[in-house]
């Protein structure tokens, strides 16, 4: 039997739909999903390592939605193919205001980066840092990695220089790689008016605004600041 999950209204839906488009376009790959407690928590990646000498941190976006149920389950599915179950359902609406059941795609089982799950508690509260601060570093690195990287490159080398530029500590906060800011601005979470709230617990790091979370595992070496 497919899994299903229901969001509360099509508001939801498509700013569920807003959040997969944009990760995307960052990373086409696999989404992870975490229903409980009528919450539906929405993980993708930005950066991981590829293999076991890759220096590069895992950094993830997460999003949560509102269950109409209290479903319980932990499936990653491809992104697009959700997207397209999401478009479906978009063009099938009615009432704005009812509640929209998606069923699942068929999950993977191969994602190395969704067998790492961030801790729910024990966040210790850090010095905030400026959204645009975030968005100077992620910007920068954006425009050097264009340059570095020639139309036709092959993907070993589009990782190698990927992991360098988003790997690097960004200035002020040098427990937290440039990749964070990267993900943060990529995934729509700065713009508003607020600073950006930082937490850490062990080898993680937490950057959380109104519109998303950033969550960022350290590699070994790097676990001290």
């Amino acid at each position: 039997m497919s899994q299903t999950f229901s969001l509360v209204d099509s508001l939801s839906l498509a700013d569920l739909q807003v959040f997969l488009g944009r990760a995307g376009r960052v990373e086409d790959g696999s989404v992870r999903l975490i229903a409980g407690s009528g919450v539906l928590a929405v993980y993708v990646a930005v950066l991981y390592p590829s293999g076991l000498l890759d220096e590069s941190p895992t950094v993830l976006g997460l999003r949560t939605f509102a269950l109409t149920e209290r479903d319980t389950f932990d499936a990653v599915v491809p992104v697009r193919s959700l997207l397209e179950r999401l478009a479906r359902l978009q063009g099938d609406v009615a009432d704005p205001t009812a509640a929209v059941t998606v069923t699942l795609p068929m999950q993977v089982n191969t994602v190395t980066w969704a067998a790492i799950s961030p801790p729910r508690g024990g966040w210790a509260a850090l010095e905030q840092v400026d959204g645009a601060t975030l968005e100077r570093v992620a910007a920068s690195g954006i425009d050097e990695v264009a340059t570095a990287i020639p139309t036709g490159t092959g993907d070993q080398i589009v990782h190698r220089v990927r992991s360098e530029v988003w790997g690097r500590p960004i200035e002020g906060l040098e427990y937290v790689p440039a990749g964070a800011a990267f993900a943060a601005l990529s995934l729509g979470f700065l713009g508003g008016p607020d600073a950006v709230r930082v937490y850490e617990t062990g080898p993680w790091t937490r950057l959380s605004t109104e519109r998303g979370h950033v969550l960022v595992k350290r590699r070994s070496w790097s676990l001290q600041r």
